[in-house]
């Protein structure tokens, strides 16, 4: 049996849950991963009320979906970043411009997310972690001795907390690795789960968009941390299509503008081989929900996310339960 296609709901939070709900049943999806903004999710209530988590679930069963993971990436990038006024929007007014009050709330809102996932019958909170060290990106001035280090422990310090109640909870914590986090490549990813000790409720939203134009093998990313891939972003991306003015920088241009190296693209039109990953999440023995991400500027949202859905079922298909040529002997 294929996997269930989810629709993530954080590009779309402009809109009532239920709305949306109506418009991904009408274009085929089996269910809706919950962003924990706009009222598609709030950790709070669902930490507090299982009622309100059934609420959640039956609102999607009247338009014949389901629910696999909720995210809170907004929250969980405040965790440990260094924050500046681009952070507050994140938060809520009651923390003003206070970067400690910012962080604070942003611990507490991590734990709950755990707690609500956990009475929501959930085993998948995706997010954003932040990094103390993503300012340190480019050694120049050279990092000093020991810098690196104090920050993945100091990721550490803030993290261990929030998966020890991930863990009691019974819900993993997956970390969407992307530029800006403390995990942007292989090497970073292997970083940070040693750095947590290898924490068993700490793992990977697998997202190939954020790691191909980098030049990182996405389908290897894959085979090294295959059981810590508690969920998969459908996402693409292209690079290689701008006019050499513009690096993997980014150049500080917008989205869609031609010059750019790399920009996302809707499912099927850009670089990434959907093919080679859907081989190597059978071989890893991956089972859960392919979840689209949809982004494309250059693309009416609607007709992308349709599309984007035929596009996964076309390339998703499940592993064999036979060797081909054991029936040669037959």
């Amino acid at each position: 049996m294929a996997r269930p296609v989810t629709l993530f709901t954080g590009q779309w939070a402009d809109l009532p849950l239920e709305e949306l709900a109506k418009m991904a049943a009408d274009w085929g999806y089996d269910g809706l991963e919950l962003a924990c903004w706009g009222d598609h999710f709030d950790v709070e209530l669902g930490a507090r009320s299982k009622r309100y988590c059934d609420d959640k679930h039956a609102l999607l069963a009247k338009y014949g979906l389901k629910c696999w993971a909720i995210s809170h990436h907004l929250a969980g990038q405040l965790v440990c970043d260094v924050i500046d006024e681009r952070h507050f929007q994140f938060a809520p007014p009651s923390v003003g411009k206070d970067p400690k009050k910012a962080q604070k709330w942003a611990v507490k809102t991590m734990k709950l997310a755990a707690k609500a996932a956990n009475k929501m019958g959930l085993k998948v909170v995706n997010g954003f972690t932040g990094s103390p060290i993503w300012h340190l990106l480019y050694s120049f001035p050279p990092a000093l001795p020991g810098q690196i280090d104090k920050g993945y422990e100091d990721f550490a310090k803030a993290w261990l907390p929030i998966l020890d109640v991930f863990k009691d909870n019974g819900v993993k914590f997956a970390l969407e690795v992307h530029p800006t986090e403390i995990a942007f490549d292989i090497v970073s990813a292997q970083r940070a789960l040693a750095a947590l000790g290898n924490h068993k409720s700490f793992g990977f939203n697998y997202d190939p968009s954020h790691l191909g134009y980098q030049g990182v093998d996405y389908v290897k990313f894959i085979r090294t941390f295959g059981d810590r891939i508690h969920h998969v972003h459908m996402k693409d991306a292209w690079w290689g299509h701008g006019d050499g003015t513009v690096g993997v920088f980014g150049g500080h241009t917008d989205f869609a503008d031609p010059r750019r190296y790399w920009d996302f693209r809707s499912l099927g039109h850009g670089d990434i081989e959907f093919e080679d990953i859907i081989v190597a999440l059978n071989d890893v023995g991956y089972k859960g929900p392919l979840s689209v991400e949809w982004e494309d500027s250059r693309m009416d949202r609607c007709h992308g996310a349709a599309e984007a859905c035929e596009f996964v079922k076309s390339v998703d298909f499940p592993s064999s339960g036979i060797a081909f040529d054991a029936q040669f002997d037959r």
